[in-house]
């Protein structure tokens, strides 16, 4: 316990320094990424090449085209995936990383904007960088003061924090988000109600004045176990559920449906988030929801079911 803590508070108050001295450096970082029409192309070897790798992951999910590529893999042929369009992200603590020569060449070379991520000012990698965002000198959290841990922290934080800020930048959406995380979690939390609701022919939907006979036919083909009644408009203007049924047993079949029915059900819009409709049915008890662009009356574009929710991967 105690060596953990002796760990996460040394890594603290490295972040907290770098915070205080990030300077504007930064801000041409980002004025430069949004600047260019290609990719973000991140590199760096050993523990610099995984943080590096997930730096570039972070900006492609978050609307800024990026790949990693390895450096050794860049000097035997892959140095073709960093083209003039694009700006190239190095990173190194020592900035002396030899494996770097040949990308940070390249770059040299084809006038490729370089910026270096580095400790030591006056390192190769930062003299030769177009814009150098410097570490804070940050003492390791490891007990030999040599295995890279708070080094990496810093370079990983300052990557979220240029992820975060072209975010910003390009006014990046909910909605934006949800496209490139389609999968897991974090994409059926976003998913709208239109995406999972059903349409058209699927909606069980009658008339006011439709015999109770035939709703009960249309409630069971439907598969709902509801049933919209709609106005001549073809508005929503109420429902009939299981619950009603019970209610209103005595004389079911001699009544119309606007007889049984609940008027002015309750709704969702499609472009509310499916989890929110679940969770909605979840606090009033039901299992499906129609799903119109305004409060009723108005003319139901879908119906939203539990199941579907949940098939979806959306939880409450």
């Amino acid at each position: 316990m105690e060596t953990g803590r002796r760990v996460l508070a040394t890594e603290a108050e490295a972040l907290a320094l770098y915070s205080g001295t990030l300077d504007d450096s930064f801000a041409d970082a980002v004025d430069l990424i949004m600047s260019i029409e290609g990719r973000v192309i991140c590199s760096g070897m050993g523990k610099s090449g995984h943080v590096a790798r997930k730096i570039a992951a972070t900006l492609a999910s978050t609307g800024t085209p990026a790949q990693f590529v390895h450096p050794a893999e860049a000097s035997h042929g892959d140095l073709g995936m960093v083209t003039q369009k694009d700006v190239a992200l190095v990173l190194s603590n020592s900035g002396e990383t030899r494996e770097l020569a040949d990308i940070v060449a390249h770059t040299r070379r084809f006038s490729i904007p370089l910026i270096g991520v580095a400790s030591r000012p006056g390192s190769a990698l930062l003299r030769a960088a177009d814009i150098a965002l410097v570490l804070p000198q940050a003492r390791e959290a490891c007990s030999v003061g040599l295995a890279p841990t708070t080094s990496t922290t810093l370079t990983m934080a300052l990557g979220d924090a240029l992820a975060v800020a072209l975010m910003e930048r390009r006014e990046f959406t909910p909605e934006r988000f949800a496209m490139f995380h389609p999968g897991g979690k974090l994409g059926a939390q976003l998913v709208k109600v239109s995406d999972v609701m059903a349409k058209a022919e699927a909606l069980p939907l009658i008339a006011e004045t439709t015999p109770m006979t035939e709703a009960l036919l249309v409630m069971t083909q439907k598969g709902y176990g509801v049933a919209g009644t709609v106005d001549a408009a073809g508005r929503l203007t109420g429902i009939i559920t299981d619950g009603d049924l019970r209610r209103k047993m005595e004389g079911l079949l001699e009544r119309r449906a606007d007889e049984v029915s609940t008027p002015m059900p309750l709704t969702i819009r499609p472009d509310q988030l499916a989890q929110e409709a679940l969770a909605l049915m979840n606090k009033r008890k039901i299992t499906c929801l129609f799903v119109c662009e305004t409060p009723p009356p108005a003319a139901p574009v879908g119906i939203i079911h539990v199941h579907d929710c949940l098939r979806a991967g959306v939880d409450g």
